[in-house]
């Protein structure tokens, strides 16, 4: 039996408990891991409420189909199923779970050899394990949709988060120039990470710019679609990560209306787990293009603190929580 994080119903952070579960029991194509460390996502607390509703159709309508939650580990492989050929026993491994039953804040998880990849060399478990899903966004959001150029004018808003810290990173990576919009107490820390801009999102009238941005980026912050296609350069792109229910409707719906016969476009993005992704991610880490930024870090027995700390919208970075040494 190990220990775990579970959630039986939908509710705040005070529904989750440690329950004693069965080990898993790994299938021929995949490896049992020694969970070190899991991060926290804003996934993870709209899959703990069951808000907005229309998630329940996917992940359980009146309870959670996933009873242990959380989709990012860093941790080492420990045995491997007998189809397994790229990883064997003792190999430090982190992966994004989200597509493989989630399962992370478990002290042991069962994952297909396809979701994993090594860990970066010089990262910590604790580093490795703020990476998975939100690099992946922010790298599918630059690369896939916008398909950020060097040289090109980015605006991210919404900067300093998880996402949002990967993307200013990745862009100044990709050789783009980047405006941050954040709260302004980040200012500083955005300038390190290569921002070459900061605008604070409470001071900053984005109606009074024009037309400048190549692309835009926005990271569960909102503005009306016409403040985002005003802001364009002709034929810019917007891409939205995260978002109510009516903001992703509105930009797939209206987008299209908003820019019609105008080269601009205007839509939203849902992440696709890559493993050649993860690989390209832990390539940018030991070149030092990129580094993942940890706000805070939770033993396992604080784990409602984590999840409160995320729900209150302070964190800067990645909210950790540290299962085993």
């Amino acid at each position: 039996m190990m220990k775990a994080i579970t959630t039986r119903s939908y509710g705040s952070p005070s529904v989750l408990k440690v329950e004693e579960v069965p080990d898993p029991v790994p299938k021929d194509d995949e490896l049992l891991i020694k969970v070190h460390a899991a991060s926290l996502n804003q996934a993870n607390l709209v899959l703990l409420k069951g808000k907005p509703f229309l998630t329940r159709f996917a992940y359980g309508l009146f309870k959670p189909r996933h009873i242990i939650p959380g989709s990012d580990i860093s941790g080492v492989v420990k045995a491997a199923g007998k189809q397994v050929k790229r990883f064997k026993p003792g190999d430090a491994v982190y992966a994004d779970l989200s597509n493989y039953g989630f399962g992370s804040l478990a002290e042991y998880v069962a994952v297909p050899e396809k979701a994993l990849a090594l860990k970066p060399v010089n990262l910590s478990h604790i580093q490795a394990a703020a990476v998975p899903l939100a690099s992946l966004t922010a790298l599918q959001a630059l690369r896939d949709t916008v398909h950020l150029q060097p040289g090109h004018n980015i605006m991210i808003y919404g900067s300093s988060g998880g996402v949002g810290t990967f993307a200013v990173q990745i862009a100044k990576a990709f050789g783009a120039t980047v405006t941050a919009v954040c709260s302004n107490k980040h200012r500083e820390n955005m300038k390190l990470l290569g921002a070459d801009y900061v605008l604070d999102y409470e001071k900053t009238n984005l109606t009074e710019y024009y037309g400048s941005f190549d692309a835009i980026l926005a990271i569960n912050g909102y503005q009306h679609l016409a403040t985002y296609k005003k802001l364009l350069a002709k034929n810019g792109v917007y891409v939205m990560v995260g978002g109510s229910v009516s903001q992703m409707f509105e930009a797939m719906l209206l987008g299209p209306i908003f820019t019609l016969g105008s080269g601009k476009r205007l839509g939203n993005i849902l992440k696709k787990h890559n493993t050649d992704d993860l690989v390209e991610l832990k390539n940018l880490i030991e070149a030092d293009k990129i580094r993942p930024l940890v706000d805070k870090v939770y033993p396992f027995q604080e784990f409602k603190e984590a999840f409160t700390y995320l729900d209150q919208h302070h964190a800067y970075g990645k909210v950790i929580i540290t299962i085993q040494n």
